[in-house]
């Protein structure tokens, strides 16, 4: 719902509050407030006061009443009196009489007291139609107009208070997104998936010769990132149908029954305009497994899912509605919603490899001016496990860097600065040259030197002190190709690599230097271990998945805590080993760690070429590129 609604809706609510009051206060008007006691009765007297009924007659008895005068059909008086209580001077008492103090006339007659009778005026005809007809038809017409507009203000049906039950989704006849199949790149498999479904809906009578149908759904799978949604948008463009998108949080409510009704309005609408594209992004908020516990116990969840299963493959047959969902968490969904006959085809929208990777970046450097010293083969091997979003940010922070420097093209800088900016966070302020920032020196150089002279790991990218994020300072290293296994030799190399910076501490300045920078590195290095000792059975303990990937006990029985001591000293034998790895490295080595930490110390940033020149000059291990 849109601010514009919500003010008007708020205006709304206050006008017809303020009608509702203003003739409720009418009413007890008419019902209490024809106490017609002429002010000037009580103006006349400053000193004028109420009396109860009972102290009334008293006064009456004692002779201290000198005259009474009666309103509102004898349920109020002005009584005139003076007794010594009131300093003997007349003032004007307002007494309410009780109702059935039918004998206060008579009273009044007999103790010869001077009274009057006062009659309600009558009110004029005018202000009697304002009270009984005008305010109450104002108010049903403030009611009629709030309601009325509150269905015509809104955007979306769904957001109406009178039209909880209809479909939030948005609506395109004929959707023009601006993206096309041309300008997604890094993705073929599950592009050519798309155009298969495009033909389909634009030319159905070369399939249906064959005896083939149209899928009902397709399901993207993947990280975030990736271009599922982009997906969406290119077949939206493409197919020329009417196109309804919605996301999966918008179906679940408070109210039960909610979230299923707007399934059933959604699809209703669908089969109206087919063949028709029904996009539902993050469809895990909806089709979440059944029976889970989630939700707090909330059965709209359950309804709202139990209506699209119905929907998407019920006892009706569904034509020309083809569903398009896209999530990152398809290990959550319900089995029953992933069969074929609701979901027919997974399309798994991963990160792209190095050659998608070139090829994402080559669209969006189309509308970019590039220096000539930029090599877009360059980006690709050095962003590894970049998803398509992440490139596209990369070359945007690019153009944003080159209009702060006040540059017409984008160099190789701006592109190398934008790629530090999104692995390590934005620069920092250079460290003053204390014991700190040697400290730090030595433990990147050390991360560096033993990841460099380690048959199995990858080539330094980067040594930096500039610090960035969290981290005081960084050491980047670059993949020869993109990992798609790992095998036994690289996980330990990694292990090495990462111990290398706090042994390097603990070679230079002693056990007792040893500082918590390391912290994160012992983390990454314990959890590696114990993978390699759990999952991937890489370990003495043999062949044997201990804990899944969400890291659950999956233990095969017998003594728990056994087992749990026996990972514990497998992971510790790992993690030593390759400690020992790493220290003798850093000795053998001591002599050119130190050159090297002065030149950081000096420039404070060295690439890659840059350090394996100073490595090779001084070591006779072959260096990797």
């Amino acid at each position: 719902m849109d601010r514009n609604t919500i003010q008007k809706i708020f205006i709304g609510l206050f006008i017809s509050a303020c009608i509702f009051i203003g003739l409720h206060i009418s009413n007890m008007t008419s019902i209490f407030g024809n106490l017609d006691i002429p002010k000037q009765e009580l103006a006349n007297n400053s000193s004028s006061s109420r009396m109860t009924y009972g102290r009334f007659l008293e006064y009456l008895e004692l002779g201290w009443v000198k005259q009474v005068d009666l309103y509102d059909n004898s349920r109020n008086a002005i009584v005139l009196a003076s007794s010594p209580e009131l300093g003997n001077r007349p003032q004007s008492i307002r007494v309410e009489i009780p109702v059935g103090a039918s004998q206060l006339i008579q009273k009044l007659k007999d103790y010869n007291i001077n009274f009057d009778a006062h009659p309600i005026p009558r009110k004029s005809l005018l202000v009697t139609i304002a009270t009984n007809l005008i305010l109450p038809l104002i108010f049903i017409a403030g009611l009629i107009f709030f309601f009325q507009n509150s269905d015509n203000f809104s955007q979306n049906a769904g957001n109406s208070p009178m039209n909880l039950g209809k479909s939030p989704a948005r609506f395109d006849q004929k959707p023009d997104t601006g993206i096309s199949f041309n300008d997604i790149a890094g993705i073929d498999e599950a592009k050519a998936e798309f155009e298969e479904i495009v033909s389909f809906l634009k030319e159905p009578e070369r399939y249906t010769l064959v005896g083939a149908k149209i899928p009902k759904g397709v399901l993207l799978v993947g990280p975030p990132g990736t271009g599922k949604t982009l997906l969406a948008k290119a077949i939206a463009n493409e197919a020329s149908v009417p196109f309804y998108s919605v996301a999966g949080s918008e179906f679940v409510e408070m109210f039960i029954g909610i979230g299923a009704a707007r399934i059933r309005d959604l699809f209703k609408k669908a089969s109206e305009n087919t063949p028709c594209i029904v996009f539902i992004d993050e469809i895990d908020a909806v089709g979440r497994e059944r029976g889970a516990g989630i939700g707090g116990g909330n059965d709209e969840r359950e309804q709202t899912l139990n209506q699209l299963l119905t929907e998407m493959d019920g006892f009706k047959e569904n034509k020309g509605v083809i569903v398009v969902g896209a999530t990152n968490r398809v290990d959550i969904l319900d089995a029953a919603l992933l069969r074929p006959g609701r979901f027919d085809r997974q399309i798994t929208v991963g990160l792209p490899d190095r050659l998608g990777r070139l090829g994402i970046l080559k669209v969006h450097a189309k509308n970019k001016p590039l220096n000539e010293d930029i090599s877009l083969v360059q980006i690709a091997n050095r962003t590894p496990g970049f998803s398509g979003a992440d490139l596209a940010n990369l070359l945007n922070e690019s153009a944003i860097l080159a209009t702060r420097y006040k540059k017409q093209t984008i160099s190789k800088n701006e592109v190398n600065e934008a790629a530090d900016r999104i692995i390590g966070g934005i620069a920092g302020s250079s460290m003053e040259d204390t014991k700190n920032k040697k400290l730090i020196a030595y433990h990147e150089v050390g991360h560096a030197i033993v990841g460099s002279l380690l048959e199995n790991h990858d080539a330094v990218e980067k040594v930096t002190l500039i610090p960035r994020g969290g981290a005081k300072g960084l050491t980047w290293f670059a993949p020869e190709e993109d990992a798609t296994l790992v095998s036994r030799s690289q996980l330990l190399a990694r292990i090495i690599t990462t111990l290398g910076g706090r042994v390097a501490e603990k070679v230079v300045f002693g056990d007792q230097e040893i500082t918590t920078g390391a912290s994160n590195d012992l983390q990454q290095v314990t959890s590696v271990a114990r993978q390699m000792v759990t999952r991937y059975g890489m370990s003495s303990i043999g062949p044997i998945a201990l804990e899944d990937e969400n890291n659950d006990q999956i233990f095969l029985g017998g003594d728990n805590e056994a087992i749990t001591d026996r990972i514990d000293n497998e992971v510790c034998k790992i993690v030593n080993h390759c400690e020992k790895v790493a220290t003798k490295i850093i000795l053998d080595n001591r002599v050119i760690i130190d050159f090297i930490v002065e030149q950081l110390l000096d420039v404070e940033t060295l690439n890659g070429d840059e350090f394996r020149h100073l490595l090779r000059q001084y070591t006779l291990t072959p260096i990797k590129n």
